[in-house]
């Protein structure tokens, strides 16, 4: 997925840094990620600890975390039950076609007619499936994965859902195709929240926290708000030109609030090592978040440049920069 604030290229560089920091056999070891997003740095050691304590209160995260993160069965009739969602005619009564197709006098332009009719399609049959008994939880949430993740291939937007573009644009002209978000499994005990990270934080105990809190003002309840309708595919009435759906906008993308979260995050922590990522472009700085942590422990820096993501260099913000960094500080906690 093209996902603002993606870990995907800096993966390698966090799994390794956090492996030599610790020093020792992860095995035994409780992994929390806090703002999991698409779930990649979970991923990466979904087989190396113990358990993956997975969460993000966005309703789209916590379906591919489910699926991605907590799934450890192998999907029965995996191949027919794609099939036979590919097969689907498109119906021009559902939800997205209705609210987010032009066709349908909406005024918007988020998918072609065809495909918006064929997410309709598949995800009311998804729905009914699952009422039905005729799948479990987990064949359930790797089918809206795989939907969730086939239908922004096919969004007509500049990456993310705040906008959309006045005229289709080639991938988004080009017909759905359900694709299988296919995954490696891992052990039954991994688990999947969908809570505030500063509630949950007073309920879960381990031994790695990672936290990739938003960095800025664009909250993702915005930005990916289609996301969790398709995840969701429940009944509201869409607001604006974007229609959006309703959601709280989260501390960490407010100026007056990030400080007073953050610091209540760390302090209320019972993680022995707590690595953050966070850009140099943030509502808080590296001074600013050093001498937070430093009051809970030993805290020092480790930093990566890696390559602006495209949708920063499309939205009218006047970046000089084509890279930045990525600064990924460590407090070994003492509780």
């Amino acid at each position: 997925m093209n996902y603002i604030g993606s870990k995907y290229k800096l993966s390698s560089f966090l799994k390794k840094t956090i492996t030599d920091v610790l020093g020792c056999d992860l095995s035994q070891k409780v992994f929390c990620d806090l703002f999991a997003g698409t779930g990649i740095v979970g991923r990466s050691f979904k087989n190396d600890v113990k358990q993956i304590i997975s969460n993000d209160r966005e309703a789209y995260s916590f379906v591919l975390n489910k699926h991605y993160i907590e799934n450890c069965e192998t999907i029965a009739e995996q191949v027919a039950l794609i099939e036979e969602l590919n097969a689907l005619e498109p119906i021009d009564t559902g939800f997205i076609y209705t609210h987010y197709c032009i066709g349908s006098e909406s005024g918007r332009r988020y998918f072609s007619d065809e495909n918006g009719q064929k997410i309709d399609a598949i995800r009311t049959q998804i729905e009914a499936w699952k009422t039905a008994g005729t799948i479990n939880d987990a064949a359930y949430y790797f089918l809206i994965a795989s939907l969730i993740e086939s239908a922004d291939k096919i969004a007509n937007t500049a990456s993310i859902y705040g906008s959309f573009l006045k005229e289709l644009k080639k991938p988004a002209a080009r017909k759905l195709v359900l694709s299988p978000a296919d995954c490696e499994l891992g052990i039954s005990s991994h688990v999947v929240y969908q809570k505030d990270a500063n509630v949950l934080i007073k309920e879960i105990e381990g031994d790695i926290l990672y936290l990739d809190p938003p960095y800025n003002h664009r909250d993702y309840g915005a930005n990916y708000h289609l996301l969790n309708t398709i995840a969701l595919y429940d009944t509201f009435t869409p607001e604006g030109i974007s229609g959006l759906r309703a959601y709280q906008k989260s501390s960490y993308c407010k100026k007056k609030e990030v400080f007073r979260a953050f610091e209540e995050l760390i302090k209320q922590a019972r993680f022995s090592s707590i690595f953050l990522s966070y850009n140099d472009e943030g509502l808080m700085n590296a001074i600013d978040i050093r001498k937070i942590m430093s009051k809970y422990g030993r805290y020092h820096l480790e930093k990566k440049a890696y390559r602006r993501f495209k949708a920063d260099k499309t939205e009218n913000r006047n970046h000089k920069a084509d890279t930045t960094y990525e600064y990924l500080h460590i407090l070994e906690k003492a509780y």
